[in-house]
């Protein structure tokens, strides 16, 4: 039996854990999101106007805290329609515009796909096709000539808001298992010796996406080399390191460690108390996260893993 699609996973097992924390916290970091919300309706990162990719983190952080309200969904519904009309660039761009769409829609606003052609998600899946490369994997551009771990991921999650499965799966497998190296981690991208624990979560996620047995990779050994990677990337600070040529722990590395840790079910192979502490060190005071002590700003998808973060570690 396939599991529980994959980002309505992540999804709930987030807001559950969120729901247990007092209502002065998730107001607070509510708001900060919302504060950053344009007149057009999408989001900015830390300069610049309106961008997908911020738009989508920003709209997670508001689900997961159980405040996507009528005005912001119909607002950012605004956006998603011109970007639908424009020209999307990119994996990134394709499903950060997907799955906004999909939450904007659950939160009782608009269905902003509706206008959209009859043939849209074949266009789409057409244009995900031509990321493929010859190993297996998809890349970030047709024109690329390698494979990226995290953008095949990435490309299975966006099959997966399509309603459809990812092509060939048991070769999008063998290409991830292909990025194994003998610590035990996956790298990004074919050349790199060193394993970095953003491309292992990348990894893991497809194999969890796909359902893989052993037979498709996904054997006890690769488990085992994951889970000692991924505890071995602890540092003082409490977070985890991107890889061993980084000094300082960063959120998004100690995010998604985390939940692949739990998600292969080893999470207490790390140091949850440090690991939280961690992660409220870099919360303002009028709310938002850091990327890391190194930082001196917060904005919404840093946001997103914070509060993820504090939802799988806090005790409910």
């Amino acid at each position: 039996m396939r599991p529980e699609p994959y980002l309505p996973r992540l999804t709930n097992q987030l807001a559950n854990g969120l729901r247990h924390l007092p209502d002065d916290f998730r107001t607070r970091h509510a708001e900060f999101v919302r504060r950053r919300q344009n007149p057009n309706g999408g989001f900015p990162g830390r300069e610049g106007g309106s961008d997908l990719y911020y738009t989508g983190f920003a709209l997670r952080s508001l689900a997961v805290l159980g405040a996507l309200t009528p005005d912001v969904v119909g607002r950012a519904a605004g956006f998603l329609r011109a970007a639908l009309g424009g020209q999307v660039a990119g994996a990134v761009d394709f499903f950060s515009l997907l799955y906004s769409c999909l939450l904007v829609q659950l939160s009782d606003g608009p269905d902003v796909l509706a206008g959209a052609p009859p043939d849209w998600p074949q266009r789409v899946a057409a244009l995900l096709q031509s990321l493929r490369k010859p190993d297996g994997g998809y890349a970030r551009s047709a024109a690329a000539s390698g494979s990226s771990t995290y953008i095949t991921f990435l490309v299975g999650l966006s099959y997966e808001l399509l309603g459809r499965s990812l092509p060939e799966p048991e070769a999008a497998c063998r290409f991830v298992l292909s990025r194994r190296r003998g610590d035990g981690g996956f790298v990004e991208l074919g050349p790199m010796r060193k394993s970095g624990t953003n491309p292992t979560a990348a990894a893991v996620g497809l194999f969890r996406l796909t359902a893989a047995t052993a037979e498709q990779g996904w054997t006890d050994e690769v488990r085992a080399g994951v889970i000692d990677f991924l505890a071995g990337r602890q540092s003082a600070e409490g977070g985890l390191l991107a890889n061993t040529s980084i000094p300082l722990a960063d959120l998004l590395s100690t995010f998604t460690g985390a939940w692949t840790l739990a998600e292969v079910g080893a999470p207490g192979r790390i140091d949850a108390a440090a690991l939280l502490s961690y992660a409220r060190s870099l919360e303002g005071p009028d709310g938002g996260f850091r990327g890391g002590v190194w930082d001196d700003g917060a904005d919404v998808e840093y946001t997103f893993y914070g509060l993820g973060l504090v939802a799988l570690l806090s005790p409910a």
